[in-house]
């Protein structure tokens, strides 16, 4: 396996290195650094890892120049009408996607790069993270990777200061970034913007509202109804989860075990290899998944940390879709 280090997916590490640089006449540079010092290679080349990574490098930056925006449209909402000094709210940033495109979730897997927003806010206000739903499978080319072919709400929880004035009103701005997917890619970024009056009282905006709220019921959560182990000989990475309460919902046959995906937060496993499920006769599942041929981090990881996406439900009465586990790897 190839270990980068540094922090991010190994595009966004590119992409960092083209932080502030400017092409005359939207001329594209033939080669273009692939990775900054923070993402350095440190097990050697791994051949399949290195092509794919230059073909989709040489693809995004023949498309960066005139399509930056094309694929999805991005907005900045508010959860309500107004804002409360003091009071933490919801801010969604709500994308639209184009017919046949797709943007990525916080870790896209062996390509993409995640829709992420860098604050500029006013002095005093401060942002949480930005919180993404429960990925879905979309297909970079013919690769499969973790991200949204549907319209998705993101959000972050914004905390204005107690001394803000009541009657005036705040323009909140952002850099948003992201990856835009279909017949070819298209990452982009645009400055957005958000004002909103200050007031005593607020009142919730009735659309956005719904549409952060189905979102945070799609949330991924962790339950004591599944117990999970792991564990890993050469490539390949053996987790198994066996119900451990009444409240687990048991599978009623193959076909319900076959669209059961398993989504990695680290990339510990490649998102485009096969995933085979084998159910036994006590409810218990065996997932067998593929190790990755590049690991961004210094040493490998000491849990395996999966959201297993079932949209049957993983409890009874088809609740809880996304079931979020890290048991710890067993290696042999």
């Amino acid at each position: 396996m190839l270990l980068i280090e540094g922090r991010g997916h190994p595009i966004l590490c590119w992409l960092r290195s083209l932080r502030g640089q400017r092409f005359a006449n939207n001329s594209i540079p033939a080669l273009l650094p692939m990775m900054n010092a923070q993402c350095r290679m440190t097990n050697g080349p791994s051949r399949r890892f290195v092509l794919l990574l230059t073909l989709l490098l040489s693809s995004f930056v023949l498309q960066y120049s005139s399509f930056a925006q094309q694929g999805v449209k991005i907005q900045l909402v508010s959860e309500q009408s107004a804002i409360v000094p003091g009071k933490p709210f919801t801010v969604g940033l709500w994308l639209e996607h184009d017919r046949g495109y797709h943007t990525y979730w916080r870790f896209p897997g062996i390509v993409g790069v995640p829709t992420q927003i860098q604050w500029h806010l006013p002095r005093g206000w401060k942002a949480g993270e930005l919180i993404y739903p429960e990925p879905e499978r979309t297909l970079m080319f013919k690769i499969k990777a973790q991200g949204f072919d549907r319209d998705v709400m993101l959000r972050t929880e914004i905390t204005p200061p107690a001394n803000l004035k009541v009657g005036e009103s705040v323009t909140l701005t952002g850099t948003a970034s992201w990856m835009a997917c279909g017949n070819t890619c298209h990452p982009g970024s645009m400055d957005l913007s958000l004002t909103l009056p200050v007031a005593e009282t607020a009142e919730l905006n009735a659309k956005w509202h719904k549409l952060l709220n189905d979102e945070r019921a799609r949330a991924e959560q962790t339950s004591d109804a599944w117990a999970s182990t792991a564990s890993e000989k050469g490539d390949t990475i053996t987790l198994v989860l066996k119900p451990a309460s009444a409240e687990a919902r048991p599978r009623k046959n193959q076909r319900e075990d076959d669209p059961i995906i398993a989504f990695t937060e680290d990339g510990w496993f490649d998102s485009d290899k096969p995933q085979t499920i084998r159910p036994h006769s006590d409810g218990t599942l065996t997932i067998t998944l593929i190790k990755a041929d590049a690991y961004l981090g210094n040493k490998p990881p000491k849990t395996l940390r999966v959201i297993l996406r079932n949209d049957e439900g993983w409890l009874q009465g088809g609740k809880l879709k996304c079931l979020q586990i890290a048991p710890r790897i067993e290696r042999q």
